[in-house]
């Protein structure tokens, strides 16, 4: 990208400054040394080069004090920084200063605009829940039953259900555990509460559990005491009671041709948008995501949450050091502790894995310009709009309340979309500066690029480009109201990009954890 050209320019003409407290202002394009620019008066030399999203010092800053951004404080400077320097992990450290700590001195409600109710196009249920789509899958106890689920999905391609428009396709939900597990652990639960959760999500309208007979969660167990929708059509098959793979092969593919025309018989029918369940995540994050796309979203949150809809925040170990937005805004304090109990879990498990949770981010979020977990948290938790936090949820906990709620999830991508997924998510949005391509069957994911550069280049993998708010060209509320459009139209049928590629079923990936035996 071509640099700003050595002359006198308005600070505002090349950079994004947040707050006023600010001490650092965000580059909207590749900044040269020996630029000069004009702040509020003040003339302001770039003294080294500054790439388009990293961050320019305003001020000189000693070292050991604190850096803020957005408000808040994202670091403390390594070393002396002067007016005009590059501001990253060279001279850029985490501050570990205490948080403090407030319960519900923060809480809003918001509300929805005037107008007659808003509605979508789904499937419902015989629980109550509205699914925004209808898919047949195939649930594996475990590994060894991996392959065995994978051929009999491979029978029903797209050229295969043609003429079953309601059938959004047949999918194999693959993973690597299901036995070796301790049993009665900590990971032995997650497991096996994250596959229950997929087997009664709204989303599923047919489900063949597939196991291979000898595992530790055996297939039975996975629909032990699930209240399942009447209307759900569900067989169970075991490999070595079946015969072997080829048998069990043979008997799935009967299996689901029995249930094609059951599920296609469904009729989407008008849904309020209640009845939606919003999953927000992010990945490949840039210094512009907390600036555009994640508070945009957070924009759509607020007004589905006003219209009486749930939206699902997750991410634990990257809201770390943003919490405090979150207490602050808790319907309780046994909410606001619940939310720090998981933080403090998260630094023990860290610390025993040999690392920390401010051994975030990732290369691609720093060289996209993110320099501290603080700095990426802060931005991270955009997504949350403004609503209040209504309770927090382990992972793939079935969320069962209304409004915005968190998930203890891991930062992974996959792994942190497959718990908020199993915890009932309906439509996913997914925010990313750096270009992620997941996506999250059964469950549409709609991607919102930060910035445009991206968006340009990877147009094909992008449903809107939140990068026009920094372009000057729209702002965060009418791109939030774009967000929460096109979350109602892909809830009633419109294929997001992701599922016009047909991903998802790869990026099913259940959080492991504990001691593998």
């Amino acid at each position: 990208m071509t640099s700003i050209p050595t002359t006198l320019r308005d600070l505002n003409e090349v950079a994004l400054v947040l707050r006023p407290e600010d001490d650092v202002a965000v580059a909207t394009q590749d900044l040269s040394p020996g630029a000069e620019l004009t702040d509020r008066g003040h003339r302001l030399l770039v003294r080294q080069s500054v790439p388009r999203g990293h961050k320019l010092a305003l001020r000189p800053l000693a070292a050991g004090e604190q850096v803020h951004k957005y408000g808040q404080s994202i670091g403390r400077a390594t070393r002396d920084i002067a007016a005009g320097d590059h501001v990253h992990t060279h001279n850029l450290g985490m501050d570990n200063a205490d948080r403090v700590h407030e319960f519900g001195t923060a809480r809003v409600q918001p509300v929805a605009p005037d107008g007659p109710a808003r509605t979508f196009q789904g499937y419902h249920r015989g629980d109550g829940r509205v699914g925004t789509r209808n898919y047949i899958g195939i649930l594996t106890a475990v590994n060894c039953s991996a392959s065995t689920a994978r051929m009999i999905a491979a029978q029903f391609t797209a050229a295969a259900l043609q003429g079953y428009e309601n059938v959004d396709g047949v999918i194999a939900l693959t993973h690597d555990s299901g036995c070796g597990l301790v049993a009665g652990s900590e990971g032995a639960r997650l497991t096996r509460r994250t596959l229950r959760s997929y087997a009664n999500h709204p989303n599923m309208a047919g489900l063949l559990v597939l196991g291979l007979g000898c595992e530790m969660l055996p297939a039975t167990s996975l629909l032990d005491g699930l209240d399942l929708p009447s209307e759900k059509l569900v067989r169970t098959l075991v490999i070595q009671d079946s015969g072997g793979i080829r048998a069990t092969v043979r008997a799935g593919v009967e299996a689901i041709n029995e249930m094609v025309p059951h599920v296609n018989a469904l009729r989407r029918e008008p849904a309020y948008i209640s009845e939606l369940v919003l999953g927000m995540n992010c990945g490949g994050s840039d210094g512009y995501s907390g600036i555009t796309a994640n508070p945009a979203l957070g924009v759509a949150s607020d007004l589905l949450v006003a219209h009486g809809a749930t939206t699902i925040l997750a991410e634990t170990p990257e809201i770390f050091g943003a919490e405090h937005l979150l207490t602050r805004r808790a319907v309780s304090e046994e909410v606001g502790l619940k939310l720090l109990q998981r933080i403090e879990w998260w630094k023990d498990y860290a610390t025993s894995g040999g690392g920390s949770l401010d051994n975030n981010p990732s290369p691609g979020n720093k060289a996209g310009g993110l320099t501290t977990i603080l700095e990426k948290s802060l931005g991270a938790v955009a997504k949350a709009g403004t609503a209040e936090l209504s309770a927090v949820y382990e992972y793939a906990e079935p969320v069962t309340t209304r409004g915005f709620a968190f998930m203890d999830t891991p930062g992974y991508d996959p792994v942190s979309v497959t718990g908020i997924i199993a915890g009932g998510s309906t439509v996913v949005v997914f925010t990313t500066g750096r270009g992620s391509v997941l996506g999250g069957k059964p469950t549409p994911s709609i991607k919102v690029a930060t910035n445009t550069p991206m968006f340009e280049r990877m147009r094909e993998d992008m449903d809107i480009n939140a990068g026009r708010i920094v372009d000057g060209t729209a702002s965060i509320n009418s791109v939030g109201e774009e967000i929460f459009e096109k979350i109602i139209a892909v809830a009633s049928g419109e294929q997001s990009v992701s599922e016009q590629l047909d991903l998802g079923q790869d990026e099913f990936i259940p959080w492991q954890l504990g001691a593998v035996t």
